[in-house]
């Protein structure tokens, strides 16, 4: 199927604020010791004992000094943002404007903040985590890091974009691609399989970005769905074959419309951030959405959860369930051309559906290894 196109201690006083009705919402349960709701209400009924986030249990990523070192205002709600300021700061302004809660953002690559938060564990000034990726949400879930949701907020999302354990959910959908260049890669030439990327007819002629987060999530599926082994060799045919490397998905999509090379493994939306920079019209690349049901036919999210412990709980769930809201989802679908998780919210126009995605069977949280992933493209030289 194709288509165009600083840490701090935990401060122990709540700040009160008036909320709008729309936003009212059930407390969370605790994964910490002293909850995730204001009042200690429970948003779980699953009976599951509390979890503490302790530093050093989980390891993900790598703390960036120079992020961690930045001040956040503990009397507001702090969230730790893995996405992109650019993204996602108009959105936090309309939550702020709509509900009076005020925020006070660190933002960084999703692995780092990821990394820091636990570090911090239980002394964490975060009150709220936005991941571009479901492996660190596991990996935060995994050391007890993220609280318990509430079935109204959970029962919003399909059960495959949300953890098993309640503590996060997706907020969009992301879909791996090959990006084509149609003048390079005639029909009959197209791959219908990520293997089909491996061909020596296709040397020199395929782009990566090694070193971002979808990249590296897309081998930790290998991983999970076929295991290490599976993963080297594709990476090491990926060397032999003189893959092209580059700094970020937008140059590997760069480099395919402009005829620099045939292919690119990316994400669905840059083709259509592209789109909308210089024209559809200006556009040659093209998205090729494989259905084989591999790790080439990847849906990872981006999504967010509560920190454990955190006495803004009630605030923390207001903020996840604007994200969850019809204008949130509209924003992402409109502004970063993701896939909404919400139904009633249409997608870019020109994608398929989630549900005509071939996606493979596999639990997101299950991409938390990201440590195992980047030793192995590490060993391989791709780094």
């Amino acid at each position: 199927m194709r288509t165009i196109l600083g840490s701090g201690r935990r401060r122990s006083s709540t700040v009160s604020v008036a909320m709008t009705s729309a936003l009212l919402l059930v407390g969370l349960s605790a994964c910490g010791e002293s909850g995730a709701g204001a009042d200690g209400a429970g948003g779980n009924d699953s009976g599951a004992p509390s979890q503490a986030c302790t530093p050093g249990e989980v390891s993900y990523g790598e703390v960036d000094e120079e992020v961690a070192a930045a001040e956040v205002d503990e009397e507001a709600l702090v969230v730790y943002s893995g996405r992109s300021e650019d993204l996602v700061a108009p959105l936090l302004e309309q939550f702020t404007e709509e509900t009076g809660i005020d925020l006070s953002v660190r933002y960084g690559n999703t692995a780092a903040m990821t990394a820091q938060l636990l570090e911090e564990g239980d002394q964490s000034p975060a009150d709220f985590f936005l991941s571009q990726d479901a492996g660190a949400l596991g990996a935060l879930g995994n050391a007890g890091c993220l609280a318990a949701l509430p079935e109204e907020s959970l029962s919003l999302v399909e059960d495959i974009y949300r953890a098993d354990e309640d503590n996060w959910v997706a907020l969009t959908g992301r879909a791996r691609v090959i990006a084509i260049n149609p003048e390079l890669v005639p029909e009959e030439d197209q791959p219908t399989s990520i293997d089909d990327v491996l061909d020596e007819r296709w040397s020199g002629q395929v782009g990566i970005a090694p070193t971002n987060a979808s990249f590296q999530a897309f081998i930790t599926a290998i991983r999970v769905l076929d295991g290490e082994d599976a993963a080297r060799e594709f990476l090491d045919a990926l060397v032999a074959n003189d893959v092209q490397t580059y700094e970020g998905n937008g140059d590997v999509l760069a480099a395919v419309d402009s005829g620099e090379i045939s292919m690119g493994l990316i994400n669905h939306y840059y083709l259509y951030e592209l789109a909308a920079e210089v024209g559809a019209e200006n556009v040659v690349a093209e998205n090729l959405f494989l259905d084989d049901g591999g790790a080439g036919s990847l849906v990872n999210i981006s999504g967010a959860g509560v920190v454990s412990g955190t006495d803004r709980g009630e605030d923390a769930q207001a903020l996840l369930d604007f994200m969850l809201s019809e204008s949130a989802q509209n924003y992402f679908a409109d502004t970063t051309y993701e896939y909404p998780m919400v139904d009633g919210v249409a997608s870019p126009a020109g994608l398929p559906t989630l549900d005509q995605l071939d996606a493979p069977d596999l639990d997101l949280s299950d991409l938390d290894s990201l440590g195992a992933t980047l030793e192995l493209i590490n060993e391989v030289g791709l780094t």
